[in-house]
């Protein structure tokens, strides 16, 4: 017999890269705006054409500097124009841009430099202190820029040179470099909330596809007609690649700068006439908790997108029952560019009565193609997708990491090609997501595991509750018991008790919490999640009431 083979297809084939996004959004949107709060919160505007001009004087600017494929180059930078136009000067020039969390620890920031061996360092000037404090520990840094022009440079103990000046006189028009669609393009560190940050070596393609992927109509739709303003910054994850996804389909993107806080967020929503927002809940929860003490609401934004760590049921009840805005939950990872779920309702499923449907938004939602997710257990064996069952998350596809930067955590990577998320789940039928913990938060009560968020969810609940987190505490016959720690809404006198009967008929009796302690303000890590290693150091020693 013949053996057959397969016939190749005749269809061009063409480089999946960030240099491909950057020229269709110069050819096909060149009018297209970009909105931006400087450090002085002053707010500027240009278009895609200005913006495109800008990005290639700087490529030139960065091939005299000698930066070249495969170079390492960092930013400490707030959300505006320069972050973006390094953004795609580096991609296109065959660098990689390596984005910094100014909000990680010294030591930590210190380290990450030093392990990407970043060769220059672009920063705003909000944080000159921060570079004077690392400079002389990073040595491989040949030259620190402040991204402002040359009369804005701050007094430093650091030499430092500026972006305008670097940039100005630079020819407009760049040849940008024919690039292999898996060469790198961006260096995210995780958090490090456990040892020391690590590095995620994003590559054109992946970058190309994920974008795609989160601009689908089922997912979060954005087009020539959107203004997007992702409140998460752009030194975390790549902005959820909404940098990217903005200008492959022209839409008008808004950046809010350092201006994070409630007014200048809802100043710049309305002023922009903004139709989509990006964040974690916990900006949201300040947010929409300060439209609410002062009667208003957000004029034009019709659809808020939050992810990075679970959504409690009440904010999304706030927001979309209150304010009439759509809520897209989603969950993804540094390690996945980083979406790799959005909660967005099937056909008939948006007409379900608010219960229903406010419900399954709580979930986090289906894979977005490009991505699967498996859950396992102990063993390592697939449990069913019946909505049941509770095992280990992992997850593969077009856009998630196959390694670490320098080869760093092996050990969250399967001899079968996948990813260990370290989150806890369930996936019902309808290829819904449901987290139910981190395998390091979940709470193992006489052997058996109580999940933390469900704990949390109901906690906030109550209208008095802002915020809410829930951790093990020591208990000498359970081991582990729940303990919630509790934000009160200004003004409120919610106590333990009210907080505790909110768990009567709604869980198993055995995982109602132990006790309820309130406090002024939760912990926050780096990237705005609670804080929970924070917290289950600050009550390791708690005594529970039904310790005894």
């Amino acid at each position: 017999m013949t053996e057959k083979s397969t016939i190749p297809g005749q269809i061009m084939t063409m480089p999946l890269t960030v240099t491909s996004i950057f020229c269709h959004a110069m050819r096909a949107h060149p009018e297209a705006e970009i909105v931006w709060r400087n450090s002085d919160m002053s707010i500027d505007r240009y278009t895609y054409a200005d913006m495109g001009r800008r990005t290639q004087q700087l490529a030139h600017a960065l091939t005299v500097l000698g930066v070249g494929p495969g170079d390492r180059v960092a930013t400490l930078a707030w959300n505006n124009n320069q972050h973006l136009e390094l953004y795609y000067a580096l991609a296109c020039i065959g660098a990689i841009c390596h984005t910094i969390n100014p909000r990680l620890h010294l030591d930590q920031i210190a380290f990450i430099i030093n392990d990407a061996q970043d060769t220059h360092l672009f920063f705003d000037t909000t944080f000159a202190s921060l570079v004077d404090a690392v400079s002389e520990r990073c040595l491989s840094v040949q030259g620190w820029y402040s991204l402002t022009g040359p009369d804005r440079v701050p007094e430093m103990n650091t030499e430092v040179s500026d972006y305008e000046t670097l940039i100005s006189g630079q020819p407009e028009t760049y040849a940008w470099p024919e690039l292999d669609e898996n060469a790198a393009m961006a260096l995210c560190y995780t958090s490090g909330t456990t040892g020391n940050p690590k590095g995620v070596l994003y590559s054109h393609r992946g970058t190309v596809l994920h974008a795609m992927g989160v601009s689908g109509g089922d997912w979060l739709a954005l087009s020539s007609k959107d203004a997007s303003l992702p409140v998460v910054p752009m030194f975390h994850a790549c902005a959820w690649g909404i940098p990217y996804a903005a200008l492959m389909n022209g839409t008008k993107l808004v950046m809010p700068g350092p201006g994070m806080d409630p007014a200048p967020l809802q100043e710049l929503m309305d002023g922009e006439e903004v139709t989509m927002i990006s964040g974690v809940p916990t900006v949201w929860l300040g947010l929409f908790e300060y439209l609410d003490q002062r009667g208003e609401k957000l004029k034009t934004v019709k659809r808020a997108m939050m992810g990075g760590s679970a959504a409690p049921r009440s904010l999304i009840e706030q927001i979309e029952l209150g304010h009439g805005i759509d809520v897209v939950h989603g969950w993804g990872m540094t390690e996945l560019s980083p979406v790799g779920t959005l909660s967005v309702p099937k056909w008939g499923e948006d007409k379900l009565p608010d219960d229903d449907r406010i419900e399954l938004k709580t979930k986090q939602g289906r894979a977005l193609y490009g991505i699967e997710l498996r859950i396992v257990n102990d063993e390592g064996q697939t449990l069913p997708h019946d909505g049941v069952a509770s095992g280990m998350l992992q997850v593969r596809g077009h856009w998630v990491a196959s390694s670490y930067w320098g080869g760093a955590g092996a050990d969250a990577f399967t001899a079968d090609g996948w990813f260990s998320t370290g989150d806890v789940a369930a996936i019902d039928p309808k290829g819904y997501l449901r987290l139910t913990d981190r395998t390091k938060d979940v709470i193992k009560s006489g052997g058996e595991w109580i999940s933390s968020i469900d704990l949390e969810n109901i906690a906030m609940s109550h209208p008095d509750i802002l915020e809410a987190a829930c951790i093990a505490a020591k208990h000498r016959k359970w081991d582990e018991r729940p303990l919630i720690v509790a934000v009160r809404r200004e003004g409120s006198d919610v106590s333990r008790a009210d907080v505790l009967a909110l768990y009567d008929g709604q869980i198993a009796k055995w995982w109602t919490p132990d006790d309820v302690v309130f406090q002024a303000e939760l912990p926050h890590t780096a990237t705005g999640k609670v804080s929970k290693l924070h917290l289950r150091e600050q009550f390791a020693d708690h005594k529970l009431p039904t310790d005894n």
